[in-house]
């Protein structure tokens, strides 16, 4: 992957970044909230003494920019849940080509694995940054043979996951330019803390695998209805219930199974 596009770092920056001591590490790192861990849906549908168990093994991590959590083909270590960050799960080409399979934020979790050796399907990037939750995969499989309200939580969100990559698959054969591009705003919105998105014409692009300057025509012609605003970097969202119309089927069939899935967490 190209590290330019998402603003990573190359390895060779990484290897000069001074070590730091485990007693550092330890003595910085984040303490673990009941109130923080609230922030991630997932978590906040746990039975409170089932994720105070959990303390010691999460870890507050910052999510910054163009992060990639794993690579397609690596070895799964952690299960991120995200508070505030947005995450892509991609599949990239061997040329290099990239496509926007699913988004994962506040609402689940990114990289769960069932089993021992068990590799990546895809690569994940922070697409927005904010914070997270991460959680080692083996103390994942451990919950997952001891059974209880963990898996099964884990279970159902990974069908409403499904849906959401089974609808794009559909809706990037089927869907116009416009309605991809309301989905994939929609999205975004659905995980955001306002109406206003920070993000290019550019990276919007790569991620649904079109011309940019096809992106530009179907934003220019959402803008001239009146749905969003658009400036250098900036998309400001004028009209959900527009967007939402106009997306249609390729966006209502993925956000009724998340709700239908938050409606049974709740009962």
């Amino acid at each position: 992957m190209n590290n330019t596009q998402f603003g990573g770092l190359t390895q060779k920056a990484k290897n000069q970044i001074p070590a730091t001591s485990e007693a550092m590490k330890s003595a910085s790192k984040p303490v673990v909230s009941y109130s923080g861990t609230q922030q991630n849906e997932l978590l906040a549908a746990l039975p409170r003494t089932d994720l105070e168990e959990m303390f010691d093994h999460l870890e507050l991590v910052p999510m910054p920019f163009g992060k990639e959590l794993f690579e397609y083909g690596s070895k799964l270590e952690y299960v991120y849940f995200p508070t505030t960050a947005i995450v892509s799960l991609l599949y990239v080409m061997e040329d290099g080509a990239t496509t926007e399979i699913a988004v994962v934020g506040h609402e689940g979790a990114v990289g769960v694995s069932l089993f021992m050796g068990e590799r990546a399907t895809c690569s994940a990037v922070v697409q927005s940054a904010g914070y997270g939750y991460r959680l080692k995969t083996q103390y994942l499989r451990d919950a997952f043979n001891r059974g209880g309200a963990l898996p099964q939580l884990l279970m159902r969100y990974t069908n409403a996951l499904f849906a959401q990559m089974a609808q794009n698959a559909v809706g990037g054969r089927h869907s116009s330019i416009e309605q991809k591009l309301c989905r994939w705003l929609l999205d975004r919105l659905d995980r955001s803390a306002s109406n206003e998105l920070k993000v290019t014409q550019e990276l919007i692009s790569i991620m649904l695998g079109v011309r940019r300057e096809s992106i530009t025509a179907a934003a220019g012609k959402l803008q001239d209805e009146g749905l969003i605003q658009y400036r250098r970097g900036n998309i400001t969202v004028l009209d959900r219930a527009g967007l939402e119309e106009y997306a249609g089927e390729c966006y209502k069939v993925a956000k009724s199974e998340y709700d239908r899935l938050l409606m049974d967490v709740a009962r």
